[in-house]
Order: structure tokens, then sequence, then C-alpha cells
């Protein structure tokens, strides 16, 4: 029957270079995403201590404790590795400013 003559999609495996705007602009998202994971991470806390777990058994006082840590845990995991990220881009930022304007003197 009739195929449809199909055009490849152009191949998008090429890696565009890193520009400092790039990166300025990659920070304050993932600054933001860390900001908003503290304050996640602060409210969370803050629930947990204020609502005690009232129990007589040992084991549901245990359990209970390891999965409010854990919660916390993982979420300020969360903040850590944006935070990180964000640190990381402002770097990468300040060395693609600097390298530019050594290539600029050097030509």
């Amino acid at each position: 029957m009739n195929e449809p003559s199909v055009k490849p999609l152009k191949d998008t495996n090429e890696q565009v270079p890193p520009t400092p705007l790039r990166c300025i602009m990659g920070a304050v998202m993932s600054g933001g995403f860390a900001f908003a994971m503290y304050s996640l991470m602060i409210a969370i806390a803050t629930t947990f201590a204020t609502k005690p777990i009232h129990s007589d058994n040992p084991m549901v006082i245990n359990i209970g404790s390891a999965v409010r840590t854990l919660v916390v845990g993982v979420v300020a995991l969360g903040t850590g590795i944006f935070g990180f990220v964000a640190l990381g881009l402002l770097a990468l930022a300040v060395q693609l400013v600097i390298q530019q304007l050594t290539t600029a003197k050097n030509n």
C-alpha cells in the first residue's frame, strides 16, 4: 500500500556548550528548589515535634521515630543536593567568565 514518507527527526545528541547565563539561570532554579525543600523540611520537623507519638508500646515508638527521622533525612538530603548543584553552577559560571576574559586578552 502507500507508506507515508517519514522524515527522520533531527539528531538531538549534540551537546550545547554551557554559557554563564545558562549556568546562572540553572543556579537560580536549583537554589529556589533548595530553599523550597528547606522550608518544607522545617515545616515537617516542626509538625513532628509538636505532635509526639502517644503509645505505651516501645516498638511503636521506635518505628515511629525511625520513620520520622527517615522522612526528615530524605528531605534534608534533597535540600543539600539542590544546594550543592546551585553552588556548582555558580562556580561554573564564574569559571566560564574567567575563561572568556582570558581568551579575549590573549587574542
